[in-house]
């Protein structure tokens, strides 16, 4: 909304600045850490009033989780509070490229909402079908993978990128819709499956919305992506201040979350901003540093996999306890040491994907 101020820059110089894409991705980070800072209090009494017992906590979990009992979940309507305020103002409302990452995060918060929902009034942990939740959640991203393809030129639209290779490009054809649906779906519950401690997703998606804030600023100026020879993408720029909305909003939620948490982040959040982190990798031909820059998300979601799969076929698991932040709290780690370990994993996963965008 305010973006459009820029088109009066000719009659009034001090509008230009709202022309410049980095002034609006720190303004969207300010704003977006204002709202949830100021507005997080209410926001999280009335959970408290409207929930009662609060998130109901895994009866086969650590033992130090059960003092955990009655803290209210749905704190991703925080999150989002103050990334679609921060979004509405900040970004420029006449890119599809936005409006299709809103779609998703919104689409996919609205899926997590329901989840929490019955998870709070029935109080356990099952929640939403998995079914119908992956159903709901390949719909909207195969919708989103439409628009993206849309708003793309000719076959570069439908191709896929390589990490540390310039010219190779992979044409897939209708088949991309699917494969960019998968890369979305599987980085929202790859998120979702993190959620498990006091501050361990927030601040892994806040680095992965650091790190695609500058691809996407990057791929979508024609001269930086020039410069280091990876894709440009017209209009990408324009997801920077998305991201930056999402860093904010991400703060303002973390002075909340910190331990012990005030309030858990639920699937309201974690869908949400999961889908949106692969939204944007798909709409800047990343999809494959996703996996490197997500690379904490990629290890989370592998254990569950390893771990069903392997007491399906053998009867035994391989770790303590799935997802795999469980395991090392079983072997005795303290909350506080998985939860900032994993961050610096999280820190050093995001330095080695932007490593791609000068390597190749």
């Amino acid at each position: 909304m305010i973006a459009y101020l820029g088109q009066f820059g000719a009659d009034f110089p001090l509008f230009n600045v709202f022309r410049y894409i980095t002034f609006r991705t720190g303004a969207s980070m300010i704003t977006g850490f204002i709202v949830v800072f100021l507005f997080g209090p209410a926001i999280i009494a009335n959970l408290r009033i409207r929930q009662g017992k609060g998130q109901p906590i895994r009866a086969d979990g650590p033992q130090t989780h059960f003092k955990k009992a009655g803290t209210p979940t749905m704190g991703g309507l925080m999150i989002l509070s103050g990334f679609l305020v921060s979004a509405m103002l900040w970004a420029d409302l006449s890119n599809l490229y936005v409006w299709t990452v809103l779609l998703v995060t919104v689409g996919f918060g609205a899926i997590g909402f329901y989840d929490d929902f019955l998870k709070v009034t029935k109080q356990n942990d099952k929640g939403f079908s998995g079914k119908s939740r992956l159903a709901l959640e390949f719909l909207i991203a195969i919708a989103a993978s439409v628009l993206i393809v849309y708003a793309g030129t000719g076959s570069f639209a439908t191709s896929l990128a390589f990490p540390f290779v310039k010219s190779l490009l992979l044409d897939l054809g209708w088949f991309y819709v699917g494969f960019a649906a998968f890369v979305v779906v599987g980085s929202a519950n790859a998120v979702n499956l993190t959620d498990g401690l006091d501050g361990l997703a927030i601040v892994p998606i806040m680095i992965a919305a650091a790190a695609f804030g500058l691809i996407a600023y990057i791929a979508g100026n024609v001269n930086f992506s020039n410069y280091l020879q990876i894709h440009y993408v017209v209009g990408t720029g324009e997801l920077a201040p998305l991201c930056g909305a999402v860093i904010g909003a991400g703060l303002g939620f973390l002075w909340f979350n910190a331990p012990p948490a005030a309030i858990f982040m639920g699937d309201t959040g974690s869908l949400a901003l999961g889908g949106m982190t692969g939204t944007i990798a798909v709409a800047t031909k990343h999809e494959l540093v996703l996996a490197i820059i997500g690379g904490l998300f990629v290890i989370e979601a592998l254990s569950v996999i390893i771990q069903v799969a392997s007491f399906k076929l053998t009867g035994k698991r391989v770790f303590l306890m799935a997802p795999i932040h469980h395991h090392f709290e079983k072997l005795g780690w303290t909350e506080s040491q998985v939860v900032v370990r994993f961050w610096i994993i999280a820190f050093m996963l995001a330095f080695v994907g932007l490593s791609t965008l000068k390597l190749r």
